[in-house]
């Protein structure tokens, strides 16, 4: 995945010595960025998620910071999220910001960008004929930008489709 980010010749850049961020919400949003576990798995990284059962149960022994919920089509929750993000990230300072939505990945995007994080946004996988509000507020902010449907490329011309990558 990083090789869609950084050009050949950054070597080890590519496999080891980078900080993530994987941010989402908790359910199935979670679970995807959870199966990318032979991307991330020994890399430094850190979770910004929900503090829900599912999330503490699935991340146990990883390092989590919990983001504000509910916080879909929420301005306050948006707010709270956005302050959470700058600190959050002022401490952490990942290389890179990976998200497979929804609602907390736009603050940490919006942020991370000005911050010159590389991000990158996976489509969910179900979404198949129709864009996602998270994906349309971080698209133009993604340095890359998953589909896993090419009937997709249509809402998202830069995107690069993987097929299914759950």
């Amino acid at each position: 995945m990083l090789k869609l980010l950084y050009p050949a010749e950054h070597g080890e850049m590519c496999d080891k010595n980078i900080k993530v961020c994987l941010v989402g919400s908790s359910g199935g949003h979670l679970n995807h960025l959870y199966m990318l576990k032979p991307f991330w798995e020994g890399k430094d990284r850190f979770w910004a998620t929900f503090d829900k059962e599912d999330s503490r149960s699935l991340l146990q022994g990883e390092k989590i910071y919990p983001v504000y919920f509910p916080s879909n089509r929420s301005l306050k929750a948006l707010i709270i999220n956005t302050f959470r993000a700058v600190k959050i990230l002022r401490k952490e300072k990942p290389d890179v910001i990976i998200s497979a939505g929804a609602a907390p990945a736009v603050p940490f995007f919006y942020i991370g960008k000005l911050m010159h994080k590389k991000l990158i946004y996976i489509e969910p996988f179900d979404r198949v004929h129709t864009r996602s509000l998270t994906g349309r507020l971080c698209y133009r902010k993604a340095d890359v930008f998953i589909v896993q449907w090419e009937q997709m490329k249509e809402f998202y011309p830069k995107a690069v489709c993987l097929g299914s990558i759950f």
